[in-house]
């Protein structure tokens, strides 16, 4: 789905639903979001802090005591809900993590398995992982909004904190491992239909491309009605430089997503401040909000539809 100026000016379902079963693609398809649920959480959380439920600058123990995850030296630094939401906690991600480092050996889940794992027991192999640096002094994509999860999910409900805000909220042994870059990340196609399986802030949700194109034009043009413009304002500005190279050079984070700073180290025909991230599943979006423009595709294609050729040629076709 394609909007200009707040207009959808394209869409299209295309393929099947159940390639086996010969079910075509909808366009009010539910898919499982994976990433793509991040900029919700992190939305969700700025609300909370806007309304001054969630300070963003207090160590994640207020709400999580027992998560104190060590650095290499064995000593246990304090963790913001800051640097969960910016990825800037030390904290990694399984899928892209060594075969035998800690997080396999701890059996971390990246909230895309292990159905039934509760969000304690999850919590609690985390923070059995050591850091990878000190709070605050790096970058490294993580589950860091998984933990923030929880902070959101106790004084608000995950969904509700959404949908007080939105009039129209998003819906809220089958295992198997999808290869990329030498990576490798685990998937359990019914893990979302499974009511013990904790709620996974940093994949967990459900929803279709209007869903998620609404959320994206609500950012674009503000933030109303589910953030105030100034809260806006923060989360699309780079928080971590663009060092820290989140999708190549050229790209920083933001708040739930990539920040564009220098569109000449990219190629790409996206200005300058454009948000953009992807999910695991098959996903991709952005925000391009000099040009007016906001883009969602959905599929079932995993890796491919994130991060291979499939997003580049829909992102250059909507610029010819």
């Amino acid at each position: 789905m394609v909007a200009k100026d707040g207009r959808i000016v394209y869409h299209r379902a295309a393929g099947h639903a159940d390639r086996e079963a010969g079910t075509e693609m909808r366009e009010d398809a539910i898919f499982r979001l994976a990433s793509v649920t991040k900029p919700f959480v992190t939305a969700a959380a700025m609300r909370l802090a806007e309304n001054g439920r969630l300070d963003l600058d207090a160590p994640v123990a207020r709400w999580l005591p027992d998560f104190r995850p060590t650095l290499p030296d064995g000593s246990i630094p304090d963790i913001t809900i800051r640097q969960l939401l910016t990825h800037t906690s030390g904290l990694g991600y399984a899928f892209r993590e060594p075969a035998e480092g800690p997080y396999h050996r701890l059996n971390v889940s990246d909230g895309l398995d292990q159905p039934g794992l509760s969000l304690e027991e999850s919590l609690a192999r985390l923070s059995a992982a050591p850091l990878h640096f000190a709070p605050g002094t790096g970058w490294r994509y993580s589950l860091g909004i998984d933990d923030t999860g929880f902070p959101v999910h106790a004084p608000s409900r995950l969904a509700k904190a959404y949908a007080d805000g939105n009039p129209e909220p998003v819906p809220m042994t089958d295992g198997m491992a999808v290869p990329l870059m030498g990576l490798a990340a685990t998937f359990a196609p019914s893990r979302i239909f499974d009511a013990s399986s904790y709620p996974s802030g940093g994949a967990g949700m459900a929803g279709t491309a209007s869903d998620v194109l609404r959320f994206l034009e609500a950012i674009r043009t503000g933030g109303g009605p589910i953030l105030k413009p100034e809260t806006v304002g923060l989360m699309v500005h780079d928080q971590v430089g663009a060092t820290a190279q989140t999708q190549g050079p050229g790209w920083g984070f933001g708040y739930g997503w990539a920040v564009l700073d220098d569109p000449a180290l990219t190629g790409t025909p996206q200005a300058a401040g454009t948000l953009q991230w992807g999910g695991a599943y098959g996903h991709s979006w952005f925000i391009d909000r000099k040009n007016g423009l906001s883009v969602v595709a959905l599929t079932n294609t995993a890796f491919e539809g994130m991060a291979g050729a499939f997003p580049t040629d829909v992102r250059n076709a909507v610029y010819e």
